[in-house]
């Protein structure tokens, strides 16, 4: 049975990190942090998991879900911490699995910072790697594990790690985790952890695939939501560009060279597209770089650094970085190809306006693709305000108006509606190599010769002019 509450339960007003109860070590990393007061996911989901029940929750992307699962897994391990240098003193009690390498990865620094002042270890573990580059620091013992499954389930098979002292799981963006097929390797996992145990389930989107996962593995959970299921954020504009698959490409740059595209992703469906778009914006000029699943780990991260530093303007991504960047204060998210999933919408769009500050959605919509613009104001329960796109065939060329390139070139003497002329042929200054062919009055027609025949010599090479006689010897 699952009990739900919502956010008008919680006054958060009146809600801070000391009210709930946090140990100051921990309260001690938030304050350097930059944290001042819970987000709504927070306020509510602290105390609940600090409860020790299982926990379904539902929040917008950007609000703060990964604090909301960390500082309570803090909190409830925090006694056994211990400073020994003995791996068995330090014994796997938490387990995060998420989607992707990337989101695994922040999710790991997160907990890192906020256990600054604790014994407690963390780590990381993902694919795309050398998996024997990970064991030395399994093999020292941790108490917080971070990973994806596939790779957890490599270690397990290695007996590298062991999961019979876990007290917590957490599943982080479990609807992601269900579009990539990991349900068969999440089956394998609960197997392996102890009945006895808490979990905590986090999700920006809720489908039926995700209730009935949380049937799987939840015992009596509460539900907490503190926006409408699906929802997108308010500080985020969304706005809709129709424009032709031809031209989308001159859409995006005129966007990209604007004043307030200083930081920007890009999305697209495939990763051959986003390698194309990526090298395309180079040749013109633009600081751009693209990540997408063909790429190694070092090569994501590398362009992730870069674009987090500023190196980067423009990031160009596929869908499987979408739920893993966290980027802070990023003004703009493009859709150079609408998701065919509309709870793909959402979780791109939520890579902007995070943390409550705005930002921006633009959507560069073919005709082809507006049976999923309306799946997805569907879903979301709300009209974007469209726009008329670029348009003419550019092949490379900016963007603008045919008669503004036909002024452009009549100004230089030149009309493109005009067939061009061909020059009269000159005659030759001697009239002799005017005059039709000749044959030379010293050529003679010759009887063929017989290859065959006994003491004759071969038949001469003719000359250009007219030929040699034969010089019987």
């Amino acid at each position: 049975m699952m009990t739900a509450t919502t956010g008008n339960e919680v006054t958060q007003a009146q809600t801070t990190f000391e009210s709930l109860g946090l140990a100051p070590e921990i309260l001690k990393a938030l304050s350097e942090s930059g944290y001042t007061k819970p987000t709504p996911i927070q306020a509510q989901a602290i105390p609940l998991a600090l409860a020790g029940g299982d926990l379904m929750a539902g929040a917008q992307t950007g609000t703060g879900k990964t604090a909301a699962f960390a500082l309570p897994l803090l909190q409830k391990i925090l006694p056994l911490a211990s400073n020994s240098a003995s791996p068995a003193r330090h014994p796997i009690r938490a387990l995060i699995l998420t989607p992707t390498r990337e989101l695994a990865i922040q999710v790991e620094e997160s907990v890192k910072a906020y256990a600054k002042y604790t014994n407690l270890r963390s780590l990381v573990v993902f694919g795309g790697v050398d998996i024997k580059t990970q064991t030395p620091s399994l093999m020292r013992g941790v108490e917080i594990l971070v990973a994806t499954p596939g790779r957890l389930l490599d270690h397990v098979e290695q007996r590298t790690l062991q999961l019979g002292q876990v007290q917590m799981l957490i599943l982080d963006e479990a609807d992601r985790m269900l579009d990539m097929g990991f349900m068969p390797d999440l089956k394998r996992i609960l197997a392996l952890l102890p009945k006895q145990r808490q979990n905590l389930m986090f999700s920006a989107t809720f489908s039926n695939e995700i209730k009935k996962l949380s049937e799987a593995f939840l015992h009596n959970p509460t539900l907490i939501e503190v926006a409408r299921s699906n929802a997108t954020a308010e500080n985020v504009t969304q706005k809709v560009y129709l424009v032709e698959q031809a031209n989308k490409h001159a859409q995006l740059t005129d966007i990209l060279r604007g004043s307030d595209a200083s930081q920007v992703i890009v999305f697209t469906k495939t990763k051959l597209t986003a390698s194309r778009l990526a090298k395309q914006l180079q040749r013109e000029g633009l600081l751009a770089d693209a990540i997408h699943g063909d790429k190694s780990q070092k090569e994501r991260m590398e362009a992730l650094d870069a674009f987090k530093q500023g190196k980067v303007a423009v990031l160009i991504a596929t869908d499987v970085a979408a739920r893993g960047l966290d980027i802070d204060q990023l003004p703009m998210v493009i859709n150079y190809e609408i998701p065919s999933a509309p709870e793909d919408y959402v979780h791109r769009i939520g890579r902007t306006g995070r943390a409550g500050a705005s930002g921006t959605a633009i959507s560069l919509v073919s005709p082809e693709e507006e049976k999923y613009l309306a799946e997805i104001e569907k879903l979301i329960k709300r009209q974007i305000d469209k726009l008329p796109g670029i348009t003419g065939s550019r092949s490379g060329r900016e963007a603008q108006p045919r008669e503004k390139r036909e002024d452009r070139n009549s100004t230089r003497g030149e009309s493109i509606s005009q067939p061009s002329r061909s020059l009269p042929k000159k005659k030759s200054s001697d009239p002799w190599f005017d005059k039709p062919y000749e044959p030379s009055g010293t050529a003679t027609v010759r009887p063929p010769v017989n290859r065959h025949a006994s003491g004759r010599s071969k038949a001469p090479v003719a000359a250009l002019l007219g030929g040699l006689r034969r010089q019987d010897s």
